[in-house]
C-alpha cells in the first residue's frame, strides 16, 4: 500500500540519467557537470553530530527534485542530522551524478530510475541502493504546434532528450519503439531524429528553430511551452493509475555500510519534507522556486512554475513496480543488457520511519535486500 500522496499533482520534473552500458564513455566528468550550490546549511546550534562529520547530497536544479531543493532549503534535512553537516551539489544529469557517488565526492543523491538501474548494475550489485522515493510524473513531449499537431507527424522531425540513456531519453525511445519506428538509440538517427540536448540550452535550441520539439521533464517543458511551444503528451497518461517514479533516493553502498545513523537522519529529513510539501503545496512552490533563484540566478515566472509544479506528486514511495518497467524499457532499446535488480532496494530505513508515524510500509517490489 503506497504512502500518502498529496492531493495535488505537482511539477518536480526530473532529468534524472544514466550512464548505460555503451553508454557511459559519453558522459562528461562529473567536475564539468557538477555545480557547488555553496548553499551549505547551517549546522544545528549545538546539534550532535552523527558517525559522520559531512554528509554530501547531490540532486538536480529541477522541480521534480523538490524534496532536496525545498528540504535544504528550509533546513528541514539539517535539522535531521544535528551537527553533521550537510554539504550539496548540483548535477545536470543522472550520469555525471553516479560518477561523483562512485568516485565518494556525493554519498546520497537524489536522481532517476534509469541511472539508479544502471548505476546499480554496472558495480554488480554493490554500487548503490535505492533508499526511498521523492517524486511521480512532471515529464512531456512538448512540441512546435506549426510543425507538429498530432503524434503521427512526430516522424521526420528532430524531438530533444536531456541525455542519451537518461531516464527521458529511455523513455522516448520506448514509445517510438512502440509506434513501430525504427531510431538507433546510440546515434539516435531514424525515423525520428532524437537530440540529447542539455536542459539548459533546450529552450533556446527550440526558440532558435534547431528542434521541433522535446521529450523533456519540468520545469523545461512548461518553459518551452512559454515560448509557443504545446504539450502533445503527458509521460503520466501512458502508466496505470498515472503514476511512475521520476526521482529515487539512492545512496553509497558504502556510506550505508558505515553511516546508517546518518542515512536514516536524512531519510526522516526527506519524509517530513514531503510531508510539509504535501500539506503546505504554496509555500513549498515559493521555497523550491526561490532555491532555484539561488542555484541560477533567477527565479521561475509564474507561468512556468505553476503548471510545472501541478504536474508532478510528491512522495516517499518508490513506485519499484514502474522501475522495473523502466529498466525493461532500457533492455529493449539496446542501451542496456538485461540487468539482474535483486537486492537494489533497501527500503528498511525507510519504512522503519513510516511505521513510527503510524503509516503503511512501501513496498519493493520483490526487489529488496535479503
Amino acid at each position: 500500500m503506497p504512502a500518502p500522496r498529496s492531493t495535488v499533482r505537482r511539477g518536480l520534473a526530473a532529468v534524472a540519467a544514466l550512464p548505460l552500458l555503451a553508454v557511459a564513455a559519453t558522459a562528461c566528468g562529473y567536475g564539468s557537470e557538477a555545480k557547488d550550490d555553496d548553499a551549505k546549511a547551517n549546522v544545528s546550534a549545538g546539534g550532535k553530530k552523527l558517525s559522520s562529520d559531512t554528509v554530501k547530497i547531490g540532486y538536480f536544479p529541477n522541480l521534480t527534485h523538490a524534496t532536496a531543493l525545498v528540504g535544504i532549503q528550509e533546513g528541514t534535512i539539517q535539522k535531521e542530522l544535528g551537527g553533521t553537516e550537510v554539504e550539496s551539489t548540483t548535477f545536470n544529469a543522472g550520469p555525471s551524478e553516479i560518477e561523483a557517488l562512485n568516485a565518494g565526492s556525493i554519498d546520497i543523491g537524489f536522481i532517476g530510475p534509469s541511472p539508479s538501474i544502471n548505476g546499480y548494475s554496472k558495480s554488480q550489485g554493490k554500487g548503490l541502493r535505492i533508499i526511498s522515493g521523492s517524486a511521480s510524473g512532471g515529464v512531456k513531449l512538448v512540441v512546435n504546434p506549426k510543425k507538429i499537431k498530432t503524434l503521427d507527424d512526430l516522424k521526420g522531425k528532430k524531438i530533444a532528450t536531456p541525455q542519451l540513456g537518461n531516464t527521458q531519453d529511455v523513455a522516448f525511445l520506448n514509445w517510438i519503439s512502440e509506434k513501430g519506428w525504427k531510431v538507433d538509440a546510440q546515434s539516435g538517427k531514424g525515423d525520428v531524429s532524437v537530440v540529447r540536448s542539455d536542459n539548459k540550452v533546450t529552450p533556446d535550441a527550440y526558440r532558435s528553430g534547431d528542434l521541433d520539439g522535446a521529450w523533456v521533464p519540468e520545469p523545461t517543458a512548461s518553459k518551452l511551452v512559454s515560448q509557443g511551444a504545446k504539450v502533445l503528451l503527458n509521460e503520466t497518461d501512458l502508466w496505470p493509475d498515472k503514476k511512475f517514479v521520476i526521482t529515487n533516493i539512492i545512496v553509497s553502498q558504502k556510506f550505508l555500510d558505515e553511516h546508517p545513523d546518518v542515512v536514516e537522519a536524512v531519510l526522516k529529513g526527506s519524509v517530513a519534507t514531503n510531508k510539509w510539501i504535501n500539506a503546505n503545496p504554496d509555500e513549498a512552490k515559493a521555497s523550491a522556486n526561490k532555491a532555484l533563484e539561488k542555484l541560477s540566478g533567477k527565479p521561475l515566472a509564474p507561468e512556468i512554475l505553476d503548471p510545472a509544479w501541478e504536474s508532478i506528486e510528491i512522495t516517499d514511495d518508490p513506485l519499484a513496480e514502474t522501475l522495473k518497467t523502466q529498466a525493461g524499457y532500457s533492455v529493449k532499446s539496446g542501451l542496456l543488457k538485461k540487468p539482474d535488480l535483486q537486492g537494489i532496494y533497501d527500503l528498511g530505513p525507510l519504512n522503519k520511519i513510516l511505521k513510527a508515524e503510524g503509516r503503511p510500509a512501501v513496498a519493493d517490489a520483490g526487489l529488496g535486500v535479503k
